[in-house]
């Protein structure tokens, strides 16, 4: 990729700041604990795997140069850094997942000198970074064959390179198939309320060389009963052991839409956003974002002022709805977690 979502340079966290593409290519660095949350939550970074790589790194720097007395007291400091960190956006699993794997690490070092279990952070932060880029070449790899030469893709969203430490999810699918010399051209929804499609999708295809041809998000179900749509691939927040996923708003509108009109709807996600907790996709937490983003997009007022707002960040698609879904470990078909 012609650029990086994040990058831990060892004393701070390096991310660009997603809230100011596709005008400004601005990086942001985060030097504690509260700036890699703040990031979160502001989406300056956004999509599961860049955020539970952020967080990996971000545990890092909660104790990263302070002096412990015993390694009793860092696993205190990093168990309060954890919670700290996971109530900055609720939906994505990756979050959850990362942490806890952070603190487990630790756990697993306790008899070491808390400099040396820091290390050890640091090294496990830094696999969780190298398996998110190895993970979404796979995506692409076992997706691409399930793209047909000359497709014209819809996607929602971003599940791309912005969304991950590598090459994306979803969009990884479309990258691999460009590169092994097929000719995809892609639709993009522009994602309200806070654009991703329109802001970050259509700017990093555009970048890498990928056709693709913005549409308001109210335009999609016009281009599938014209026949325009050959596949729907989104990528995923969480996903439940029956195989329902959690994605940004209006996902379960399209996969309504493609079942409507026998088109396949795949999700491209990495096994770490399966939640083995969840049976069902009714038990998923959905974050309700503040009622400005859809009352005055980018400072601008275009609703009456007191104006009350329903503003979920995520929607529920269920599992009867999905053709397959697609992770760095293999396909689900028929929308059947496995």
């Amino acid at each position: 990729m012609q650029f990086r979502t994040l990058e831990f340079t060892g004393q701070s966290l390096r991310l660009i700041d997603q809230t100011r593409l596709p005008s400004t290519l601005q990086y942001v660095e985060c030097y504690t604990l509260s700036d890699v949350r703040q990031a979160i939550n502001k989406l300056v970074v956004r999509g599961a795997p860049a955020i539970g790589v952020a967080a990996a790194h971000g545990m890092v720097l909660a104790v990263k140069g302070k002096n412990f007395a015993s390694a009793a007291e860092l696993l205190e400091a990093l168990e309060k850094s954890g919670a700290y960190l996971k109530s900055s956006r609720p939906t994505a699993v990756n979050l959850a997942w990362a942490i806890d794997r952070m603190i487990k690490t630790a756990h697993e070092h306790t008899e070491k000198r808390p400099t040396r279990i820091v290390e050890q952070l640091e090294a496990e932060a830094r696999a969780i970074e190298d398996e998110d880029q190895k993970m979404c070449r796979k995506i692409g790899e076992n997706g691409e064959p399930l793209i047909p030469d000359r497709a014209s893709i819809l996607t929602h969203c971003n599940a791309g390179a912005l969304a991950t430490a590598g090459r994306g999810t979803a969009l990884s699918i479309i990258y691999t198939a460009h590169e092994r010399g097929k000719r995809v051209h892609v639709y993009a929804d522009e994602t309200r309320p806070l654009w991703q499609g329109a802001r970050l999708t259509a700017w990093e295809l555009q970048k890498e060389g990928i056709e693709v041809t913005l549409i308001c998000d109210n335009t999609a179900a016009s281009l599938f009963r014209a026949g325009k749509i050959d596949a729907v691939i989104v990528g995923a927040d969480r996903i439940t052991r029956n195989g329902d996923i959690a994605n940004k708003i209006g996902t379960y509108n399209l996969a309504v839409l493609a079942e409507k009109h026998g088109v396949p709807f795949y999700v491209a996600a990495p096994q770490s956003t399966m939640d083995e907790n969840l049976e069902s996709g009714d038990q998923i937490p959905i974050e309700e974002r503040p009622a400005e983003e859809v009352t005055h997009p980018g400072g601008l007022a275009i609703a009456p002022e007191g104006i009350a707002v329903y503003s979920p960040a995520f929607d529920v698609t269920p599992n009867a709805l999905i053709t397959a879904i697609i992770t760095d470990e293999g396909i689900s078909k028929g929308g059947r977690w496995k």
